[in-house]
């Protein structure tokens, strides 16, 4: 994909503030991240070198290297990119877009829907409007996963929890809070809510491919089959597959990844926000 020029202040990038390698090894994290700034084009031997592989936690803050600040250029770019998009979308629909925030941390660290860790993969907190991001997740996508990691699987993960974000605005976060607090529902019924909910983000995604390509001509040849690469790592059936060995889709919670590349596909394909229903279809 192609960088633009324009840049978000909503960006915070916690990495190198210390305390941030509870969770796993010194040595691993290392590799994780030089992993990471490989895919994003950038060199990571000065992560190699840096002392970031000493074992244990880290408890020392560091001056992150200029490969690092590259990837921060980066996701602040996807930022901008997601703001200007769904400012647009939002007007032409008579309504008015809030941008979210997005956290950058490597480990552990606080957000407001509690402890954030890198097992969680990215994840988007209502409570804050904030996208959290340990860029470990990447590394995992590839290697458990079977996903091709580029520059734009960056940019669909971080536009799928921005797809969250958008939900959160036009109140479809808060309606499916209540029906987990209502008790009226089983397991199962919720989690075809979660389904739903997923699916959509996927569309917003996809939708957001659309128009910022529209407007920036970002994309390059193989971007759009990246993105399509990294939804279908993540469908429910892949990940039980290469964990359990079976699929169960009754404990389905994002969706397949037949699914997951439909959706995306509808919304880049459409590019027409009221085509993104997800809740009709999986709620009858």
């Amino acid at each position: 994909m192609k960088w633009t020029e324009d840049r978000s202040s909503n960006v915070e990038d916690r990495r190198g503030m210390g305390g941030g390698g509870g969770l796993l090894g010194g040595g691993l994290i290392t590799l994780i991240i030089a992993a990471v700034i490989f895919f994003l084009g950038g060199d990571p031997s000065a992560i190699l070198s840096s002392g970031m592989g000493s074992a244990g936690p880290q408890t020392e803050q560091r001056e992150l290297s200029a490969e690092e600040k590259q990837v921060t250029q980066f996701i602040s770019m996807l930022t901008a990119e997601n703001e200007q998009t769904w400012t647009k979308i939002f007007q032409e629909n008579g309504m008015q877009y809030r941008p979210a925030k997005v956290v950058m941390f490597e480990g552990i660290t606080q957000s407001g829907c509690g402890t954030a860790q890198a097992a969680m993969g990215p994840f988007y907190c209502p409570n804050d409007e904030t996208v959290y991001m340990d860029l470990s997740f990447f590394k995992e996508l590839q290697d458990r996963f079977g996903a091709k990691v580029t520059e734009f699987s960056v940019a669909y993960v971080l536009a799928h929890e921005m797809g969250h974000h958008v939900q959160n605005v036009l109140g479809t976060l808060g309606k499916t809070e209540q029906l987990r607090r209502s008790g009226r529902y089983s397991e199962a019924d919720l989690n075809r809510v979660s389904v739903a909910t997923e699916l959509q983000a996927d569309f917003y995604a996809g939708l957001w491919a659309r128009y910022t390509d529209n407007r920036e001509k970002f994309l390059e040849p193989g971007d759009i089959d990246a993105a399509i690469s990294a939804a279908e790592a993540v469908g429910d059936d892949n990940i039980m597959k290469r964990s359990q060995g079976y699929v169960n889709q009754e404990a389905f919670t994002h969706g397949s990844s037949a699914q997951r590349k439909e959706w995306f596909m509808k919304g880049y394909n459409s590019g027409d926000i009221r085509q993104g229903n997800t809740f009709d279809q999986l709620l009858r």
